[in-house]
């Protein structure tokens, strides 16, 4: 039998596995997920009208992105230990509180300042989902049932991050007010996952190390190649997600004046469908081969950018937004998984705190400095840079996989 550390003694954990919760409480909870992860995506029809109106660059464009990605990182930081210290449900309300001021932030925007802000505040609100809410809904799984929560749970985020845009580009096309109307109906969304929030159970028992100070999160070294391996895959498809939401539109501006809000939306949701499509199809494979489908998926989509660069037109940029979906829907899962099937519940959302951490870094700042890049040299050079950057990073996490395939990945 192995020993535990001695601090781990003294710990009373959250006992998940004496919760039996029903399938209605497991997609209520996911509904939770869903509601922010619609938010996050919402604006992505509405920045060729915000870029228009306010008359900001594509380095600009990227920066609002950007600030949401800072404020998820920071997040990260605190909100797993927070969730595993205090319980899923009272984290999990302020996230949705921060949800709420950011749809009124964006109702209000009259210059790029509040837009940082209402991003700002978005990211808060993703940054608690993908730990504290993610984490509520694998444990409304029960031990028995991990991986099947894990994938519901990444299903919800890209299934939220798919309706979102979708939803806005359909407001844009039809319907007057745009910005109004879009953020009216992410308020009523938000209003249904706090309602749904209440009614979470709370922690059965408090930790005894909630008095100590806040630290970075950490897993137990034995869990180190889990957690790498996750972010090698699923930070490269999350980057491929995050450029074509921030620069997808520029790409349908440049090379196929299709600049319509709806079609960017539309090449958003189906990104997101791909995604749900593949972690479904996908849900009994085992780990090692949804990573190298994630992989290959990637190298697809990268190379559909560069095709794009030289005249393959609306077709290809299609092709790229679909492949990236299904590098970020596998790589996710894979990590999600990896990290449930090997993870104790009590630490669990501290693992998904560092996981997205490790792969929302690459996906804020690699898609920025491609944005500036543009703005100072040309379109054609920014996107070959960070495509041969992503094929480099895949190619690398293909090889590890292969290198350490004597190590079991459960």
């Amino acid at each position: 039998m192995s020993q535990s550390l001695p601090d781990e003694s003294r710990i009373n954990t959250i006992n998940t596995a004496s919760l039996t919760y029903s399938p209605r409480q497991i997609i209520q909870t996911a509904w939770i997920v869903i509601a922010v992860f619609m938010l996050s995506n919402a604006p992505t029809s509405l920045y060729i009208h915000w870029k228009q109106q306010f008359s900001f660059t594509s380095g600009t464009l990227t920066l609002i992105f950007g600030c949401y990605i800072l404020a998820l990182v920071i997040t990260l930081l605190v909100a797993g230990q927070l969730a595993g210290r205090l319980g899923r449900k009272k984290i999990i309300l302020p996230g949705l509180i921060a949800a709420l001021l950011a749809c009124l932030c964006f109702m209000m925007a009259q210059s790029v300042c509040l837009l940082l802000v209402a991003r700002f505040l978005t990211g808060i609100a993703v940054g608690i989902t993908v730990t504290a809410s993610m984490a509520a809904v694998v444990d409304a799984g029960g031990e028995g049932r991990k991986r099947q929560a894990a994938l519901i749970a990444s299903i919800a985020m890209v299934t939220g991050a798919g309706l979102g845009p979708v939803m806005s580009g359909v407001i844009v096309r039809f319907l007057p007010h745009p910005v109004f109307t879009v953020f009216t109906v992410e308020l009523v969304v938000q209003l249904s996952a706090i309602a749904l929030a209440l009614r979470l159970p709370a922690a059965q028992e408090k930790m005894a190390e909630k008095s100590r100070p806040l630290r970075l999160p950490s897993i137990a070294s034995k869990n180190i190649f889990h957690l790498m391996l996750g972010i090698l895959f699923f930070a490269p498809g999350l980057t491929a997600t995050s450029m074509m939401l921030s620069l997808g539109p520029v790409l349908l501006n440049r090379f196929s004046h299709a600049s319509s809000p709806m079609i960017a939306g539309l090449m958003a949701c189906m990104m997101f469908s791909v995604a749900v499509g593949t972690q479904l199809l996908c849900r009994k494979q085992p780990i090692a081969r949804v990573f190298y489908f994630s992989g290959a998926a990637l190298i697809v989509a990268m190379m559909s950018i560069i095709f794009t660069l030289h005249g393959g037109g609306v077709k290809t940029i299609f092709i790229a937004a679909l492949a990236a979906g299904a590098a970020q829907g596998l790589g996710q899962l894979g990590g999600l998984t990896l990290l449930s099937l090997n993870i104790a519940a009590e630490r669990r959302a501290e693992a998904n705190a560092l996981l997205n951490i490790g792969a929302y870094i690459p996906a804020g700042l690699l898609p920025v400095v491609t944005g500036y890049l543009i703005d100072l040299t040309c379109l054609s050079l920014g996107f070959t840079l960070l495509a041969a950057t992503l094929t480099a990073l895949s190619m690398v996490a293909i090889t590890l996989l292969v290198v350490q395939r004597r190590v079991s990945l459960y």
